[in-house]
């Protein structure tokens, strides 16, 4: 038996996911990341690909998602907030440890992948995936197919400015990226918390119905609608599916194509803005789709 395991490699937990060709779940399993450690990582790996294939009876190709990406240029990690990862060559590392190719990609863009195979967006031609969490992420899929681009950043929107700027989010909270007003630094959730300035998390301010958390809100669909609706005027993509914890907050839905349209450089939008099917299981569903239905399994 031959089957697609997803491997989405989180900063506390690393989950492995086992998928037929139908995308049927087959197998799951979650092992505690070995934080700050390299040589764990590659040991938490094989242990769950060993144990797929041993309860499946099986062999598995293998996609990872990670919080980072590997460069291009010196084909080892960069941008990931797992530090311990940064100037590794991951890809290299795990194919030597598991005996088979390996295929790695941003965690945001496995969440695009999966919502445009089997989710909510299955079979549209153009899909971006955002990620709305304790980071902002993206991901671009085409016909199908993960786009990377030269740099490996395709999609990487939360690290533009807040376009349309008013004088007072102006120049913007101070970003890790070591610029200041990046999207990441109002649509995340830390970011709409410290908007909101009482202390709340992001989640308690989406229920808790009162006038400032109502007020909050409203600035954040606001500004998500800004940043969207640039990407549009780039993309054009068919839909837009949101992801991470702030994906929950229903009323996006509705409120933020209703604004969007202001900003579009268009007489109308078609662009549908979609919930995840899968939820938090995107991102590994979208490491074992790194290996297509039409290609060969390993």
């Amino acid at each position: 038996m031959k089957f697609r395991l997803g491997i989405d490699l989180g900063g506390t937990k690393t989950e492995g996911l086992a998928i037929a060709a139908d995308g049927m779940e087959l197998w799951r399993r979650r092992l505690p990341t070995e934080t700050g450690s390299y040589d764990g990582t590659i040991r938490t790996i094989r242990q769950l690909v060993e144990g797929a294939e041993s309860a499946l009876s099986g062999t598995a190709s293998v996609g990872v998602g990670i919080p980072g990406t590997i460069s291009p240029a010196t084909g080892l990690v960069k941008n990931a907030n797992s530090t311990w990862l940064i100037g590794r060559a991951l890809d290299r590392d795990l194919a030597a440890a598991l005996g088979r190719p390996v295929r790695l990609a941003n965690d945001a863009d496995c969440f695009a992948l999966s919502e445009a195979s089997d989710g909510t967006a299955a079979g549209l031609p153009v899909v971006f995936g955002v990620i709305l969490g304790t980071g902002v992420g993206g991901g671009i899929v085409v016909g199908g197919r993960l786009v990377g681009g030269p740099n490996a950043i395709a999609g990487e929107w939360g690290h533009n400015p807040l376009p349309w700027a008013d004088d007072g989010e102006r120049p913007g909270p101070p970003c890790y990226c070591g610029r200041s007003g990046c999207i990441e630094t109002f649509l995340s959730g830390p970011g709409l918390s410290r908007d909101d300035d009482r202390g709340l998390a992001a989640a308690d301010i989406a229920v808790a119905g009162d006038v400032e958390s109502e007020a909050s809100l409203v600035r954040y669909e606001k500004r998500l609608a800004r940043a969207l609706a640039s990407v549009i005027n780039i993309l054009d993509p068919h839909a837009i599916v949101l992801g991470g914890g702030l994906s929950n907050l229903r009323r996006l839905y509705e409120t933020v194509p209703r604004l969007w349209g202001k900003w579009v450089f268009s007489d109308s939008v078609a662009t549908l803005l979609l919930p995840p099917k899968h939820g938090d299981s995107s991102g590994v569903r979208g490491a074992a789709w790194l290996w297509r239905a039409e290609e060969p399994l390993s």
